[in-house]
């Protein structure tokens, strides 16, 4: 069976989507609606803009998200999953890809959830950091045991790398602790805040009120959702793990597992760069990746 995975954020890289518009008129009438629905030329950004272009926020969500959805949507009938999933950002991606939401209503929605982090994050210092070579348990156990600040796994990206994400002191404290509890690495990122953690709560009050009001229909396929890493096809459990996702941990190495066990054989990345390819293949090694 056939799963198509869609990445996240920090895929970015300049120059992304530019062989699309060029080579498909398909693409380049979605990227000039794009560029219509966002108010700026997103395109322009994206083909020959600097790095620092692509770090605004409001730049680089909807960038991933429309290289994705677009390298979707140019396969015609190729694009025939037996299930989707996207990491974190890319579960947009993977649900406008399925169709349980219109192109239109996917990018605002994007936009909205970019937005809205932004604004959470301006509220406290925060950040996110990645930890290597240890257990997730062992993870889990060190930031529960902190609890004069907030500090939570954020992301389990692949067995023996999971990030986490909270406050700057709460990010510092579990990562010392953690280096001492054996982790080979405890790498801060260089993030605007911390994602996937309770200090996203205003941006999930925010985003859950567009959420509610956006129309989603049954998908084509099931969406292996974030939150916790099931299947799922219809709108009303959809609509609620998209919002609970931005305070949630992204469970992918779970996710993965479950599509997995559910069938898959074969994992196709679409979108910018092959970071979920890696993560693939150190969690099933058995699977085919393109």
């Amino acid at each position: 069976m056939k799963a198509f995975v869609f990445p996240g954020q920090g895929a970015q890289f300049v120059g992304m989507g530019k062989d699309l518009y060029e080579q498909s008129a398909l693409a380049r009438e979605y990227f000039e609606k794009a560029n219509e629905i966002l108010g700026f030329r997103i395109t322009d950004l994206m083909f020959e803009g600097t790095p620092e272009d692509l770090r605004q926020t409001k730049v680089t969500q909807p960038a991933v998200f429309l290289h994705s959805v677009i390298s979707a949507f140019v396969l015609g009938n190729e694009f025939n999953p037996d299930m989707v999933a996207g990491h974190s950002l890319g579960e947009f991606s993977a649900l406008v890809a399925a169709r349980a939401l219109t192109f239109e209503d996917g990018l605002v929605l994007v936009s909205k959830r970019a937005m809205a982090m932004q604004k959470a994050c301006e509220i406290e210092a925060s950040t996110m950091a990645a930890i290597i070579g240890l257990d997730d348990e062992i993870v889990e156990e060190v930031c529960d045991s902190i609890k004069d600040t907030i500090v939570v796994p954020a992301n389990y990206n692949c067995p023996g790398q999971i990030v986490i994400s909270g406050t700057l002191q709460g990010v510092d404290k579990a990562c010392e602790m953690l280096k001492e509890r054996g982790a080979k690495r405890a790498l801060k990122l260089s993030v605007g805040g911390a994602f996937h953690s309770p200090l996203m709560e205003p941006a999930r009050l925010e985003l859950s009120e567009a959420i509610n009001q956006a129309v989603f229909s049954v998908p084509v396929c099931p969406v292996y959702q974030n939150v916790n890493a099931y299947p799922q096809t219809d709108p009303v459990n959809i609509k609620q793990n998209l919002i609970a996702q931005l305070t949630a941990p992204v469970r992918w190495t779970q996710t993965i597992k479950n599509m997995i066990t559910d069938g898959a054989d074969e994992f196709i990345e679409l979108g910018p760069g092959d970071v979920l390819k890696g993560l693939i293949k150190k969690i099933n090694p058995n699977v085919l990746v393109r």
